[in-house]
């Protein structure tokens, strides 16, 4: 098996040290370039093409957020999954990094073996979307703008349904338990509301459902 590899961005020696101490325990992950500032990051992003960049959130010279939109925006990086470092103090400048095709956050303090299924998750494909993190800058960024429900105008009463589900943060197995379905016809879904919303990832089609108000800050 193919290690994933990983590119560090933080403005702290020791807390890329630490990281690629942590991740490097497991043999599937390989950490392949580190840099202290986004503009450095974005170089050694494109000299490496990593699976999955760790990007921190606040750094001098062009930030994360820059660097993010930077690498998200490139067709040549189009396999790079973005997935940035934060802290709870971050809110509405993370909403802008997922509206900008950001795979989700992290926390600094993150457990390490829940960071290292982290990057796993995402370098298969899916989108980080902790409850204890994202749904607070999605809400955050909700009340901050009206709802557009145009943008969902296209999609059947079911799939507004998936939606909703996936708004809410949950795994396939979770929707189709939910929506009496199977996990593998949820994931049909999600493939679905991907293609018809032009959406790069999961944690897309969580800000769609917030912009269109399928779900609202606050509810359960």
């Amino acid at each position: 098996m193919t290690p994933v590899r990983v590119v560090l961005v933080d403005d702290q020696h020791l807390v890329r040290a630490g990281l690629r101490g942590l991740l490097e325990r497991d043999p599937g992950i390989i950490v392949v370039g580190e840099a202290g500032d986004g503009a450095t990051g974005l170089a050694v992003v494109r000299t490496e093409r990593p699976d999955v960049v760790l990007m921190d959130v606040r750094m001098p010279g062009t930030d994360g957020l820059g660097a993010t939109r930077r690498i998200l925006a490139d067709p040549a990086l189009d396999r790079v999954r973005v997935v940035m470092l934060t802290t709870f103090d971050d809110d509405e400048y993370l909403f802008e990094a997922i509206r900008a095709g950001a795979a989700g956050f992290l926390l600094k303090d993150t457990r390490p073996d829940a960071l290292r299924d982290a990057v796993h998750t995402v370098a298969g494909g899916d989108a980080l979307l902790s409850p204890a993190v994202t749904h607070r800058v999605l809400a955050a960024a909700a009340r901050a703008a009206a709802p557009t429900p145009d943008r969902i105008a296209c999609l059947t009463a079911r799939e507004r349904d998936v939606l909703e589900q996936v708004g809410r943060g949950r795994s396939n197995a979770e929707v189709g338990a939910a929506l009496f379905l199977s996990p593998e016809t949820a994931r049909t879904y999600v493939s679905r509301l991907l293609a018809k919303l032009d959406a790069r990832d999961r944690s897309q089609l969580v800000v769609i459902a917030y912009e269109s108000g399928l779900v609202r800050p606050g509810e359960p």
